[in-house]
């Protein structure tokens, strides 16, 4: 191997770090040019009725789910998609989306977003925010940084207050 081949990543489970707040836990698999890896992943399990991410979107980024179990509401644009295990969404730059716990279900899914940029202090930050650790308006100071942009969705808006 020379100095630009990729090398493999490998993140034991029993040794990557996680982040939690009270109705989600995230673990960190793999921080795009932070630790040698080419793509962005965590793997996050839900309670039920939890709420993983308002309505945003990604300019430079398509993020992917694939849901290990449970069920996952997900916006997509003006639509909501429900996906159940097994199930695979890739949502191109520029798409509104959002997702939270399908109600009454817990959700258990893998993201990655290609190509990879390094997001793991966003993820973190997210945590200290609902864990009140860390001001809410540290997110939005931070969109351009971490390509995460968050817009107004009346239909996701809805989705959540009736399924609540």
């Amino acid at each position: 191997m020379n100095a630009t081949t990729p090398r493999a990543l490998l993140t034991r489970a029993a040794t990557a770090e996680t982040t939690s707040d009270p109705s989600s836990v995230m673990t960190l698999l793999a921080d795009c040019g932070t630790d040698g890896a080419t793509v962005t992943s965590y793997r996050s399990t839900f309670a039920a009725g939890a709420v993983g991410a308002p309505a945003h979107f990604h300019t430079r980024a398509s993020e992917l789910f694939f849901v290990i179990d449970g069920a996952l509401q997900v916006l997509i644009g003006d639509e909501i998609q429900t996906l159940h295990k097994g199930d695979f969404l890739e949502v191109p730059p520029h798409t509104p989306h959002a997702f939270a716990a399908a109600p009454g279900c817990t959700a258990d899914v893998l993201f990655v977003f290609t190509p990879g940029m390094p997001r793991f202090d966003y993820l973190r930050l997210l945590g200290r925010v609902v864990r009140g650790e860390a001001d809410p308006q540290e997110i939005k100071a931070s969109s351009e940084l971490y390509d995460n942009h968050y817009v107004d969705s009346p239909v996701w808006r809805e989705a959540l207050a009736t399924a609540r």
